[in-house]
């Protein structure tokens, strides 16, 4: 008998910054981090290339993309519908 286990893929909301790519979309997701010694908490922000097939996704729009296998050099995300 086989177990297979379940791989989670991650998944993260964001907003859309850029739109103007063909089947693309550039997402910042801001993280809430806090410094070790000082106790100051600080926003943290990354940016990830994030496959939009359809291009129905705009600047502005808020949504969520899970991890997928890699698309392109940068591209390692697939977005899944706008977040609530």
């Amino acid at each position: 008998m086989t177990t297979h286990t379940q791989n989670k893929k991650r998944e993260l909301v964001g907003l859309v910054v850029s739109d103007k790519m063909q089947k693309t979309i550039v997402v910042k997701v801001d993280r809430v981090k806090t410094h070790p010694k000082y106790g100051k908490q600080f926003v943290v922000s990354k940016r990830y290339k994030v496959h939009d097939e359809k291009g129905e996704y705009k600047t502005g729009d808020k949504v969520v993309f899970v991890e997928c296998r890699p698309l392109s050099r940068d591209k390692r995300w697939r977005v899944t519908g706008k977040a609530a």
